[in-house]
């Protein structure tokens, strides 16, 4: 499943949304979506899409299921602290600096990116498809 989602992610097209911050690719990577109308979720697209070049990624097919891959029993404690803090005003801010301990946390252990897809993913895989709906964050390689 793993070669078949690599294949898959190297022969699509992606969109993406450029930071606010000019630093954030330092950061946290670079984010992209499997789709123009999802990427607009985050705010405009560029026009064209980008194509990719990835051979390490960490995946999963529920952020939960990543964050166990890079932090180990402590995935759930990482993400309990951004689900509690969703009606906090400062919630981006921890947002973001989750997506920061997962980019430096993936270099690390070096991955090429993280993927992140929803359970219907695995289905399609399974079926040789590649997944509706993907979020890619480029470690390396942007």
């Amino acid at each position: 499943m793993r070669d078949l989602l690599i294949k898959k992610v190297n022969k699509s097209n992606w969109w993406h949304v450029p930071p606010r911050d000019p630093h954030a690719y330092e950061k946290r990577g670079k984010f992209l979506a499997s789709t123009y109308l999802q990427a607009e979720f985050y705010g405009r697209p560029n026009i064209e899409p980008e194509q990719v070049c990835i051979n390490n990624p960490v995946y999963g097919f529920s952020e939960l299921e990543i964050l166990k891959k890079l932090f180990g029993s402590n995935g759930r404690k990482y993400l309990n602290e951004v689900i509690k803090s969703e009606d906090d005003k400062d919630w981006y801010n921890k947002r973001i600096e989750l997506d920061r301990q997962m980019f430096l946390a993936a270099k690390t252990q070096g991955y090429d990116a993280i993927i992140l897809m929803t359970e219907t993913g695995r289905n399609s895989l399974q079926k040789g498809r590649k997944p509706n709906s993907i979020e890619l964050n480029l470690i390396e390689g942007y």
